[in-house]
């Protein structure tokens, strides 16, 4: 079984933010982490990966459920550098919350 380990350097710290019928985006991180942990008050789409806008035709997450989300590095289908998490609600309004990791 892997095991999730939550980066403790200060550049990964846990990030929020909201989310409407307007898609909300975290500032975003360096390049570096494996995945992100993410969890979402409503039912939301998400996306991420470099300067990524969620839309209805992304990931749905529904509320209240964590779910690690792979990052994509350079040479995937990002771009390299900073990369965010963003989330379009469902049917009602949340906050988004995103926590990088690695896996173990």
């Amino acid at each position: 079984m892997e095991l999730l380990r939550p980066l403790n350097d200060s550049a990964f710290g846990a990030q929020s933010v909201a989310y409407t019928g307007t898609a909300g985006s975290v500032t975003g991180w360096p390049a570096g982490p494996q995945g992100v942990l993410v969890w979402c008050t409503t039912d939301a789409y998400i996306r991420v990966g470099n300067t990524v806008t969620a839309t209805t035709a992304d990931t749905p997450l529904p509320a209240g459920t964590p779910v690690p989300i792979y990052v994509p590095q350079s040479g995937d289908d990002a771009t390299g550098g900073s990369w965010r998490v963003s989330a379009i609600q469902i049917s009602a309004g949340g906050t988004l919350y995103a926590k990088p990791i690695n896996i173990r």
